[in-house]
């Protein structure tokens, strides 16, 4: 990936542990490397093509002297995001903060902290089978697009499918959308439980009936286990009515564990 530098931007700040450091404050060097594709800019000519990097370093400047916080890493955590979110362009940025005169009382040249930030692409399967199954789906949809940290892309067609438990209840309609999201997985679990909630989801029985089913496919080509959350979705390879409206976004999207993409998995069943 192609990537802007900005090194060692000069900014006064007041950020620290120490009261002093609130008050009388003291110099921040900022680096940042920010990743993006840079060939139509190259090709063009065009500023639009590209990151105006002037206007990156005014925003850093911005973040450093508006603010006090007692931690760099909340510092860096901040131009990251406003970083991210400056241009659809950019993908990944690194953010480097440099403390060349924090108060140790041993010689050194500088600390700091660096971290690394990106958009990363999701998968997720959505489901109805209550009520106006249509205006859940698409208002699920809306309101993942209407969050700041989240960017939907494909969205499949939603199909209607048979119930796989044999409790009572009416056909499902399903479908999967690509999100590229700034959550973590964790995050982004959350936040989808918070929709299904507002949606009036209620977990009483297992495969029951729902007003709104929202769960994460695939986080990047990340391999999850924890008690909350298991990622790629356990059953999506024996689910016809994931695989089918995955497919139809992503067929050569790759299993990390299994190493057979959506198409192949859906073939299989």
């Amino acid at each position: 990936m192609d990537k802007i530098f900005i090194d060692k931007l000069q900014v006064f700040g007041r950020h620290g542990v120490m009261s002093e450091e609130n008050t009388l404050g003291q110099m921040f060097y900022i680096s940042a490397e920010i990743e993006l594709s840079l060939k139509n800019a190259g090709l063009t000519d065009d500023l639009e093509n590209t990151v105006n990097y002037s206007e990156c370093c005014h925003l850093i400047k911005d973040i450093c002297q508006k603010n006090t916080f007692k931690l760099i890493e909340t510092l860096s955590e901040k131009i990251a995001d406003v970083l991210l979110k400056q241009s659809q362009l950019i993908k990944r940025v690194c953010v480097r903060i440099d403390k060349p005169s924090a108060p140790i009382g041993l010689p050194l040249e500088s600390v700091g902290v660096q971290i690394i930030r990106e958009w990363k692409t999701a998968y997720i399967a959505l489901g109805s089978n209550m009520g106006d199954k249509q205006k859940y789906l698409d208002n699920a949809v809306k309101a993942i697009d209407a969050d700041e940290n989240c960017r939907v892309g494909r969205v499949s067609e939603f199909i209607v499918t048979a119930p796989v438990s044999d409790i009572p209840q009416d056909d499902y309609l399903n479908g999967c959308i690509a999100v590229e999201t700034l959550y973590s997985p964790t995050e982004l679990l959350d936040m989808l439980n918070a929709l299904e909630k507002a949606a009036d989801r209620v977990r009483t029985v297992k495969w029951g009936p729902r007003t709104l089913d929202l769960d994460i496919i695939f986080y990047g080509d990340e391999v999850i286990q924890t008690e909350r959350l298991t990622v790629p979705h356990p059953l999506m390879h024996e689910r016809a009515f994931v695989l089918e409206p995955l497919k139809h976004i992503a067929p050569y999207k790759k299993h990390p564990v299994f190493g057979t993409t959506v198409a192949q998995m859906y073939a299989a069943l």
